[in-house]
This record gives structure tokens, sequence and C-alpha cells, in this order.
């Protein structure tokens, strides 16, 4: 495509490189000296990006140290002028001469290379340094006699470079110009025909540098000629070219080489004298023609100098030489580094290669002065990987753990290989973004904490801890009850936990008697999305508390009934009289139960034993001790405060039952007792009398046939059988309890006659007294001490009685 008679070349590459970062290079050709604003190229269309692209990847250009030329406009995706461009400024003679710069994306990054080749203009004329130059000349000067004219210089390049040399008027002198490595031309003005000085003494010529461009550019310089008298020889230099070689940053003074001229005339004539002209200012030659330095010299910005010497007698004639003075390198520069792009966090759930900054480096130095190296500080899971010439990735090599380090401070040193080696660095912080990865952790897998029974609903029973590594709100934990039940009812109506703090509150009052422990589960979560949690149980125990005193199993109480254990006179000393029994539904000291006697009588006959409850006689029985014995037993726990229950034993002092029966007559009679019942029982029974004498017969059989078993039975085994009970709803928890021995226990019901009935228990065992005028039910002892049974029709007799009494 062709603009205003400028060719705009367009190359691209592009390249995919690693990290999933894309590299390109684009390549334009402008003229220089283009207006501002004026369009280089599409850039979008040429890279195949759309424009939004451009804009949400922040598209910017980025030129380094240098100045920058170029900009981008994102909305039309062109490369446009931002400062006017003189290639003569920008490159001097340097051929061809481009701007390199990048385009630079962000999200993911991206970094493309661009080049722009600056096209001269000729829009420079030759130029000489000096105005005028004179010279002396002797008449003798011999046809074809040479004198070196300064050059001119054009910052123009190629065919808006120097192109010849014209000089005018060409009477005595013509023009010879030499071409030169450098691509220079060597101007010498050549004596055509001989010099007469007194024809004409002074001659004046114009030497015109000519350039190639459309419109031709010229410059001028005026020559004087003086005409001398007769010195016909010209000094002659030993060599064509002298070669010398300076380290760049030499000090000044530095002797480089030596040049040397002969001049074949004597005296004055004789005397050579050299000059440096053009290069005056970095060079200077004494009289002894030793070249030293005298300016500061900069492999970086000239690598080769061409000087040209010159060597003049004192009569005027002269020749020139050259000398190539080749500047050798240093390490003298540092790398140079920038940071062109960079992530300042970095989430630790990344992939392993994602690129978190490029660097720019670069070194004007040459060979292995200008090889730089990159490294990074050690320990860290990052690595630097070169994706261009002078660019480098910064890439995460490892995965990374907030939990294990929250931020990197990356160290980047890049150094040349030079001797001695120089470095730079440069630093960049980076954060790792938190990422819910780990569940809140509790102190213990299972916690336990206890709790006094007749505890406040709502008192702190424990507090649970868990702790998240996270950050933030992925590290804030709540604590959450698992719905479960125990024994059927829900967790919940036991126990409470606090979202926030973790603390385990009681919903209820707990009774240690209905429930000893229960265990539960809580959920502790994060607050990350989604959600992570980890589960403890908890094992509370309730612990007891001396809540409930005693209680009296056996004597039964009852305020209708008389209940008397018969004791016979005989007894020996320690005769088992009775046992209290008792239970306390607490445990631990709080069911420990003693036991003690209360308003005994003097010269007390009986005692109970503190532990076992068991009332036994203490001395033998007198014939003072009456009939009727009542006891007070109290029972008492061992908690703090203890309680206490008490019951009355009453106890009949008799060898016979009649006896008994007498003495306990005014028992059986209530103060309100109601006359009119008793006699509607007395002729209800006397109804029923008949069918009760015909049935005592068949109970008589039963009878004798049991008691011949249970004889048959003793014999064998010695004692009474013993059948165990165990009162409801007081079985012993865990052997905490009272109910540590057996008993046995028979249970007798009266008739409703409110008369007093006496059963034995068994054959051959002595019976408890029971005197029920209400009906209700007695529970009668039996008794260790077995009666003689020999005879039948006591027994019979005895039923009589208490058919008579019914």
């Amino acid at each position: 495509m062709a603009t205003g008679g400028m060719a705009w070349q367009v190359l691209l590459f592009v390249c995919i490189v690693s990290h999933s970062s894309v590299f390109g290079q684009v390549s334009y050709s402008i003229p220089e000296e283009m207006s501002v604003g004026s369009v280089v190229g599409n850039i979008a269309q040429d890279l195949g990006l759309e424009l939004k692209r451009l804009r949400s990847g922040k598209a910017r250009v980025y030129a380094g140290d240098s100045t920058q030329y170029i900009d981008l406009n994102k909305d039309k995706g062109v490369l446009t002028i931002k400062e006017r461009i003189d290639r003569e400024v920008l490159c001097g003679q340097t051929t061809p001469c481009a701007l390199d710069f990048q385009i630079i994306l962000e999200n993911p990054i991206e970094l493309f290379r661009v080049t722009v080749e600056i096209v001269d203009i000729n829009d420079n004329a030759p130029t000489f340094k000096i105005n005028e130059r004179r010279f002396e000349m002797p008449e003798s000067a011999v046809v074809g006699s040479k004198f070196l004219l300064d050059k001119a210089m054009d910052l123009d390049i190629g065919l808006n470079g120097l192109q010849s040399y014209i000089l005018k008027p060409s009477d005595h002198f013509a023009l010879k110009l030499h071409n030169q490595a450098d691509g220079s031309k060597k101007v010498e003005m050549i004596l055509q025909k001989p010099l007469d000085r007194e024809k004409q003494e002074h001659i004046s010529l114009l030497l015109t540098a000519v350039d190639g461009g459309e419109p031709v550019m010229s410059g001028t310089v005026k020559i004087h000629v003086t005409v001398l008298d007769i010195n016909d020889n010209a000094p002659v230099f030993t060599k064509d070219v002298y070669r010398a070689v300076v380290t760049e940053n030499s000090p000044k003074g530095t002797v480089l080489t030596s040049i040397s001229a002969s001049d074949a005339d004597k005296d004055l004539n004789g005397q050579v004298s050299y000059l440096i002209p053009g290069m005056a200012d970095v060079f200077n030659v004494n009289e002894n023609g030793e070249v030293s330095l005298i300016g500061n010299i900069d492999y970086e910005t000239t690598k080769r100098y061409e000087v040209d010497v010159e060597a003049v007698d004192n009569g005027g004639l002269s020749d020139s030489s050259k000398i190539i003075i080749d500047v050798v390198d240093v390490n003298d520069n540092s790398p140079s580094m920038n940071i062109i792009s960079k992530s300042a966090s970095v989430n630790e759930d990344s992939l392993v290669g994602t690129v978190i900054a490029m660097v720019s480096v670069s070194d004007p130095d040459s060979e292995k002065n200008g090889q730089v190296h990159c490294s990074m500080n050690e320990d860290i899971p990052f690595a630097i990987k070169s994706t261009s010439s002078g660019f480098y990735s910064i890439v995460t090599e490892s995965t990374l753990d907030r939990e294990t380090s929250a931020d990197y401070n990356i160290i980047v040193t890049c150094s040349d290989e030079g001797v001695p080696s120089f470095s730079s660095s440069v630093s960049l912080a980076l954060q790792v973004a938190d990422v819910n990865d780990n569940p809140p952790v509790f102190e213990n897998a299972a916690y336990a904490a206890s709790i006094v029974e007749n505890n406040s609903p709502g008192v702190s029973v424990f507090t649970i801890k868990a702790i998240d590594t996270d950050w933030n709100q992925n590290a804030r934990v709540s604590y959450i009850l698992d719905e479960s039940s125990t024994n059927g009812v829900p967790i919940s109506s036991y126990v409470s936990v606090d979202a926030e703090t973790g603390v385990i509150r009681a919903v209820r009052s707990f009774d240690f008697e209905q429930m000893k422990d229960f265990v539960f589960r809580v959920k502790a979560q994060d607050g990350g999305s989604p959600p992570l949690s980890s589960n403890a149980s908890v094992r509370i125990s309730i612990q007891d508390q001396n809540d409930n005193a005693p209680q009296v199993l056996y004597p039964v109480q009852s305020s209708s009934s008389v209940v008397a254990e018969i004791v016979p006179r005989s007894a020996d000393i320690g005769y088992l009289v009775t046992k209290v029994v008792a239970v306390d539904v607490d445990s631990g000291q709080n069911a420990w139960l003693s036991y003690k006697l209360q308003k005994m009588m003097e010269r007390a006959l009986f005692e109970i034993g503190a532990q076992n409850g068991e009332i036994r006689t203490v001395r033998q029985i007198t014939d003072k001790d009456g009939v009727k014995q009542k006891l007070t037993v109290v029972v008492e726990d061992n908690g703090q405060p203890s309680r206490s229950a008490t019951v009355n034993v009453n106890v009949a002092l008799a060898d016979s039952f009649p006896e008994v029966l007498s003495e306990f007559s005014d028992f059986t009679h209530d103060k309100e007792y109601n006359d009119n019942l008793t006699f509607y029982l007395v002729l209800a029974l006397a109804v029923v009398s008949f069918l009760f004498i015909v049935s005592i017969i068949a109970i008589l059989s039963v009878k004798c046939y049991r008691w011949k078993r249970e004889r048959m039975f003793y014999k064998s085994n010695g004692q009474l059988p013993v059948i165990p009970y165990y009162p409801p709803l007081y079985a012993d928890a865990g052997g905490t309890g009272t109910m540590q021995r057996v008993y046995n226990y028979e249970l007798y019901r009266t008739t409703d006659s409110r008369k007093s009935d006496v059963k034995y228990g068994g054959p051959c065992a002595q019976s408890i007294l029971s005197l029920d005028t209400s009906g209700s039910q007695t529970l009668p002892h039996m008794q260790r001490d077995r009666m003689s049974c020999d005879n039948l029709e006591e027994q019979v007799s005895i039923i009589f009685v208490s058919c008579c009494v019914f």
C-alpha cells in the first residue's frame, strides 16, 4: 500500500510461547518527520486482535527507557505518531534505523514486539565544519601535488546523503575522491598546472558538496590558496594506514600510536608538523607524531574511529594518512531491569506456571560483558524463565499455600558475564490470596464435660473451639448442633450451642436419676464458598446431687394397719428380729445409708446394724419387758446435707399367738370404727361361713401336703428357701444403690372385716402379726426360727378361730 509517495511495509510474525502468553512481532516502515497523529499502521488488524481485547487488556506501549515516539489508539486499534521522529537524531549514520517497542496486554498478560523502520528523507544539506580553508603553496609545487580538503558531513544517508564534490574554478586545481572503508569519500585537491606567484599570488576556490536527494541540497567552503616561494618537497607518511587499539574509559593522555612523515627538504622547509582535522577534540598528535587520547570514548557509542592525519612542512606542503582506532569494550554497564507488568496477588490454588510478572533486561556491553543471566532468591515457589530476547517471565514453580506463607518478597537479580561481573536487582512484593481449602479443626476429636443435676436452664456447660487456618471469611467458624436424638428425644431439647462462641448451654434441668449421661455431635463450619466442616463428639455426664431422701421398703407403713414382728421370749442374744430395708435412688456416697434407733426404752433390748439395718436382741428377754415394743428407726444417707427417713417397727414379745392377739387387740380397733358396717359384714360372713367350713378341709389337705414337702426340703438343706425380691423402680444402678442383699417376702391380704386376722406364712414357721382395718396390703416377714408343727389339730383350731372372727 502506498500513501503520499511513502511505502509502508508490514511484516507480521506471531509465535506462541509458554505459560499461555502470546508474543508476536510486527514490522512497519515509515518516513521520518511525519506529523504528530499520523497513522503508522492498524496493529489490531495485523495482530488479529479485537478492539475489545485491547480495551479490556489495558493495552499500552512499552518503550523501556527510550522516548515513546509511537502511541496506541485503543479505540481504533491503530498506532499513531506521538512525537516528531528525526532519524538523524535517533540513529545518526546507523542504518537501518528502527524503533523497537512492545505492546503489553493484561488479563492474561501478553506481549507483542513491534519494529518501526524510519526511512530517511532528504532534510539535511551537506555541511563543512569550517567555512574557509587556507593553503600556502610554494610556487615550485609540482603538478600532481595533493592537498587534503575537509570532508563535508551530511546527516542523511543513502541517496539523500553526500554524493559528490564540485570545485570551481578548475584552472589550477582538480578534485580527486577516494572511497573509504566506512563509506565516506576522501577529498583531495590536485594541482593540475604549475603555480606562478608573480602572475597570481592568491587563488580563491569554492568547494561545493552535493547530495542525491530531491531536491538536491548542497554545502560550500571557501578555499584560499597563497602561493609561496620555493619549497618543492612535500612530507610523506611512512604508512598509508596506521592502526591502534584503545580500551574504552581509558584515562586522558593515553598514548594510542605514533605516526611519522619525512620531508626531503632541509632546514625549515624540511620541518614537519602533524594535524588531525575534524577530531581534534578527541585525539591529539604532538610534534613527535605521538597520537594520544584527550577526550572520552565509549564503546557503546562508537566502536571504531577512522582519523585522518596530515603532515605539513614549513613550506606548506603536506601529506595525509589515516589512523584506524578500534575501541575495546570493558564491562562498565550493569544490566538494566524494568518490571513491565506484575500482579499484586495470586490465588493459592493457582496452577503451576501461572505468570505473575514480566521483566525486561538489557545490557549495552558486548559479547560476554552483555550476556545476562537472571536468578531469584531461594526457598520460594517461583521461577524465572526467558520468554524472548531481553524479556523474562516470573511464574509459579510449585503449588502455593497461604497458610504456610501469606506473602513473598521476590528479588530478581540479573548479572552479566563480565570480569568483574555487574548485577542489578528488582524486588516484587506478592500477596497470596486465600482460598477456602482448610476445614475447621477441633482441638479435640471428642470432648467430655459434666453438669450437676437440678441445674438452671441456660447455664453454660462447656465451650468447644475449632480453628480454621484460612483467612477472613474462610476462617469464620460457626458451630451447629447435630440434629440427633437420645432416647427418642431430640438433642436440641437437652443442650444448645452458640453459633459464634461454641458455648454449650443446658436447655433444661437434668435429673441424674433419669439420665446419667448423653452424647451428641457438634459441627464446625467455616464461611467459605463452598463451606468446609468437621465434627466433634461431646459427652456430658450428669453429676448426682443429694436430692432424694431414703425410702423404706420394709416394713411397710400404713395408717390403717399395724405390722408387728413376733419375737419369742426365749430368744437368745443376737436374735434377728427383722431387717429394715431402704433404698436411695441417688448414687455414690449420696446413696450410702446408715441406720440407727431413736426413742429406745431403758435397758435397751434391741440394736440395729448401722450398715445393714438388721434389728437384733442385745440381751435376754425378761418378764418385765412388755409384750409391745415400738422401735423408731432413722435411715440417713451420706450426702451433704444428709437426708433421712423414719420408720416405726412394732415388735411383739410372746410365745403364743393368742397372747399376741390379746395384747394387740386395741391396735386393731380404729377410733372411727363403723359398727353398722361391721354388722353387715358379720351377716355376710355368716352366709358364707358354711362354705368356708366345707372348703377348710380342702385347705388343710393342701397345707399338710405342702408342709411335708417343705419339711423334706429343710432336712436336706437345713434352711428356708430364699426367694429374691427386687422392689420395682428401685433397681440398683451400677452397684451404687443400697439393695445389695437378697430378702424373701410374701404378700398377704386380709378380708374386709376390719378384724384381726392371723395367718402363718407357712408350716413350721413363726408368723408376723398383721392387723389391717382398711383392707390394705401388708408385707409379712418370714422368720428364720421354726415352730413345732407336729399337732395338726392345733392348726385346725387356729383356723376356726379365724373363721369366728370373720
